[in-house]
């Protein structure tokens, strides 16, 4: 004995309950954190497409906006004003339509010199316009270029060009101008994460527009390190020196030089990964704790009942005769109940004492596995505590009735027309709705137990759901003798037909009760089962040897 238990160590029960629910508890809550770390990879992975999404998504805003100015561009430089160089009529045209839309338009000649201005009344003199470098980069590629953002001469503030080649009467290049305020309100945060901000740079790295958390401000420089690392068409970029917990995604605007960024910190974007790593932690931590004090109370109780009994089985050890004492344990009582009658016995014959000893050891062992058993299966469908205790309660009841049943025959067996009659005194309904046949016998007295179990679930459900549930409802239990078409021995089929009750629903799953009348009532009796939701009424039909049910 002593090597077989060499890897544990003495110690109290409470020691050993406290370790089995920490041993429990530590394997669940490491593969909780396993899940959620793979759960925060998953959900970064997603981070990252969403982010390069929502630059590309920024991106074509701005490109519409300026494909938009571009087309302007196209259907102005086809104005016959332009070829007479009437740009009096032509300013006047152009000057009310695109109010509005907050965009200027501006032409300039071979020079460079501003032939008209719609920021400025017709007829004021102009002087050289701005940004000449950008104009000449766009009569030098003969196609429509966006500038770089520069401090307006007029506006005196930091504006933009759509510059479009052109050679028409005086005209050699047609510009629509804007501000970069105005271009601002296409560059939102909505739709990203708290904390997070976006903005479009031009090709020298500039800032066009920004907006969110950490908005640049117009014309500022774009942070150097990290431009050279956004080559690629659309991308998301990371680095832990440069952007510490932080992401920034990025994409070039179709056709421009330009690009849109948007960027921020991961934690508001996971802040739900985050919150269930605390709530990981915190309610971790108060589970353990819970899990170990309910441990040290179960301990304690279990101590005091096996204390309790341990002192009643020394007393009685001694010769003494010892009234049963009363625990919160429902077997423990039913020991004490069992050693208090050999107490008794223990005045008779040490033959009689042995047998007794026995007897008692063999069927508590027996109850005490069966209850177990009826235990576990009740915990797997029980939705709450009070709903187990009940079911609980209930099955000890029937099985209480055997046991009473067969304590006063002695443990001899008894007939089955008493195991049907003490067990229907539970279900007043039953006596007066069920119709009982069958010649009578004396059943073993394993056989009285389980029965007596079976017989108690049938009616418990039939008065839950079937027709013992109706005044009108009617329950035929009968059995009968027949023979078996393969073996050459008597068998018993024993019926439990349900008439004008509701219309019976078969269960999704298989609960205790299932488990009983089928699977433990054909291993019991070494027979077979047959279940049947008919529609007049729930059938169940046991047929096993009559040598597993008689007494002989």
């Amino acid at each position: 004995m002593k090597s077989r238990f060499r890897f544990f160590p003495k110690a109290s029960i409470g020691t050993y309950l406290i370790a089995m629910a920490v041993a429990t508890a530590l394997p669940i809550f490491a593969l909780v954190a396993l899940l959620l770390a793979q759960l925060e990879d998953n959900q970064r992975s997603i981070l990252r497409r969403e982010t390069a999404q929502d630059a590309t998504a920024l991106a074509r805003s701005i490109d519409r906006q300026l494909q938009d100015m571009a087309t302007t561009l196209r259907l102005l430089s086809t104005s016959p004003e332009l070829e007479s160089n009437d740009f009096a009529s032509f300013y006047a045209r152009t000057e009310t339509a695109l109010r509005a839309n907050t965009l200027y338009v501006i032409a300039v000649d071979e020079r460079g010199q501003q032939l008209l201005n719609t920021r400025r009344d017709y007829g004021e003199p102009l002087g050289i316009a701005g940004n000449l470098a950008a104009i000449d980069a766009a009569v030098k590629s003969g196609r429509i270029e966006a500038s770089d953002v520069f401090m307006g001469k007029t506006s005196g503030e930091f504006v933009y060009n759509v510059t479009m080649p052109l050679q028409v009467g005086k005209v050699r290049a047609l510009i629509i101008t804007q501000n970069a305020r105005d271009l601002a309100r296409l560059v939102t945060t909505e739709g990203l994460p708290s904390g997070w901000s976006a903005a479009v740079i031009d090709q020298n790295g500039h800032v066009v527009a920004s907006a969110g958390a950490t908005s640049i401000g117009y014309g500022e420089p774009f942070d150097t390190r990290i431009l050279p690392s956004l080559f690629e068409s659309s991308g998301v970029y990371e680095n832990k020196q440069i952007l510490p917990k932080a992401m920034l995604g990025y994409a070039q605007i179709p056709g421009w030089s330009w690009k849109a960024v948007i960027w921020g910190p991961v934690a508001t974007a996971q802040s739900s990964i985050l919150t269930t790593w605390r709530f990981l932690a915190i309610g971790g931590v108060a589970l353990m704790l819970l899990a170990v004090l309910a441990a040290y109370v179960v301990a304690r109780q279990v101590r005091l009942t096996i204390r309790s009994i341990a002192d009643m089985a020394n007393r009685m050890g001694e010769g003494h005769i010892v009234a049963p004492v009363e625990t919160s344990v429902i077997e423990a009582n039913q020991v004490a109940v069992a050693l208090s009658n050999a107490s008794f016995d223990r005045s008779q014959t040490e033959d009689r004492l042995h047998f007794v000893m026995n007897e008692l050891v063999h069927r508590t062992k027996n109850l005490l596995a069966l209850v177990q058993a009826m235990m576990r299966q009740v915990a797997k469908g029980a939705e709450s505590v009070p709903a187990y205790q009940a079911a609980v309660a209930d099955r000890l009841d029937g099985l209480s009735r055997s046991i009473d049943l067969l304590t006063s025959e002695q443990w001899a067996g008894a007939s089955l027309r008493r195991v049907i009659d003490i067990h229907f005194q539970s279900f007043p309904q039953a006596t007066e709705q069920a119709e009982i046949s069958g010649k009578d016998f004396i059943l073993k007295p394993d056989v009285v137990q389980n029965l007596g179990l079976i017989l108690h679930e049938l009616a418990t459900n039939s008065v839950k759901y079937g027709a013992l549930s109706v005044p009108q409802g009617r329950v035929l239990l009968s059995w009968r003798n027949v023979q078996h078409e393969e073996r050459n021995e008597p068998y018993v089929r024993f019926t439990w037909e349900e008439r004008d009750g509701p219309s019976p629903q078969a269960p999704e799953g298989s609960g205790f009760g299932t488990t009983i009348i089928k699977n433990h009532a054909a291993a019991a009796f070494g027979g077979s089962v047959e279940i049947d939701f008919r529609p007049e009424g729930f059938y169940w039909a046991l047929t096993a040897p009559r040598r597993t049910l008689e007494r002989t």
